[in-house]
């Protein structure tokens, strides 16, 4: 099993990007995978939208296939495991999360054949390298997909197993990879399975001022730590999306209300029977104080390795929480924070 301590994402690459060889070439380049390493971290997770690789009619791309080859190929220089993470399927895209018109996948039994497809390409093409993660789907959000995403992935990772029957295999719940939602998954047989989890709590502080939620405008600047009772009012304006803090026993905001939240993704693995558990993304937007960010992601990772969790920094480069946005001080003492 690879191992994955402290990573960073490279998202807005091959991901929630303008699709172009010119933007691919330029936006992330070999020399960047060395700075990561440099700067300490121990691997990266690529983001990977479908059109990387298929035509919206299915057909191969590829030059997709090779750039990923190119990409695995840096990684491999500077001894960096690589999580290959699906972040928009055909028919699915966690942005459009309720549009039954647009996320056909969980409904379209053509559409989850052309996923699982999908899937056996990629194993094929990559299955040769020992450093190599599958993540099967980023984010699948809206709760009556629980079951369908369980018979899906039942599926993909059968059909992977069939071509890379060691290759790391990754995925998580619904409601945007929460902790809470783990408990909902089937139970892990696969030693070569990875439990995923994303860590954005509490959602009212680490995406404060975001500007794809219009309702954070109603709440503004949000500090922490801070008094619980000032989180409860505003997560109660976000409705289901701050249904943790309303539903948290901590009397006060700080590292015993992270503690609680992970330790939700610990106990639900172990029930599972899942031996491993990681963090594909957490962070905080560029927009929050860059003191109470720095406060956030201390006690983050202090409660990631109390409970011996990988993780994976969100983001290397712009993205609203590339480590690139703040100043040269914050930007460094973030580093220093998150790397091994």
């Amino acid at each position: 099993m690879i191992q994955l301590r402290r990573g960073i994402n490279l998202g807005g690459f091959l991901s929630q990007c303008v699709h172009t060889r010119a933007h691919y070439d330029s936006f992330i380049v070999r020399d960047d995978i060395k700075r990561i390493k440099d700067m300490g971290y121990d691997h990266v997770r690529l983001p990977i939208d479908y059109e990387v690789f298929e035509t919206e009619d299915g057909e191969r791309i590829g030059e997709g296939y090779n750039r990923v080859h190119e990409i695995i190929g840096w990684t491999r220089e500077y001894d960096l495991p690589v999580i290959l993470d699906l972040h928009r399927a055909y028919g699915y895209d966690f942005n459009d999360a309720g549009d039954d018109a647009k996320n056909m996948l969980f409904s379209d039994e053509a559409v989850q054949d052309r996923f699982v497809r999908l899937w056996e390409n990629i194993a094929r093409e990559y299955m040769q390298y020992d450093n190599v993660a599958f993540e099967l789907l980023n984010e699948v959000v809206e709760d009556k997909n629980a079951d369908a995403w369980n018979r899906l992935i039942a599926r993909a990772l059968s059909a992977i197993r069939a071509i890379a029957p060691d290759t790391p295999v990754i995925y998580g719940g619904i409601k945007w990879n929460s902790a809470d939602t783990i408990r909902l998954l089937e139970p892990v047989t696969d030693p070569n399975v990875i439990v995923t989890f994303h860590f954005y709590e509490p959602l009212v502080f680490t995406h404060q001022h975001a500007h794809w939620m219009p309702v954070m405008e109603q709440i503004g600047d949000v500090y922490y730590p801070d008094d619980m009772s000032r989180y409860r009012h505003n997560s109660d304006i976000l409705g289901g999306q701050g249904e943790t803090v309303l539903a948290s026993k901590c009397d006060h905001m700080d590292i015993e209300y992270l503690r609680e939240m992970v330790q939700i993704a610990v106990d639900s693995a172990r029930e599972l029977g899942a031996k491993h558990l990681y963090v594909g993304e957490y962070g905080v937007i560029d927009k929050a104080p860059a003191g109470d960010m720095l406060r956030w992601m201390a006690d983050t990772i202090q409660v990631f390795k109390e409970n011996n969790i990988g993780c994976a920094l969100w983001s290397y480069k712009l993205m609203d929480f590339g480590i690139d946005l703040w100043d040269t001080t914050t930007s460094q003492k973030l580093v220093d924070l998150t790397r091994c």
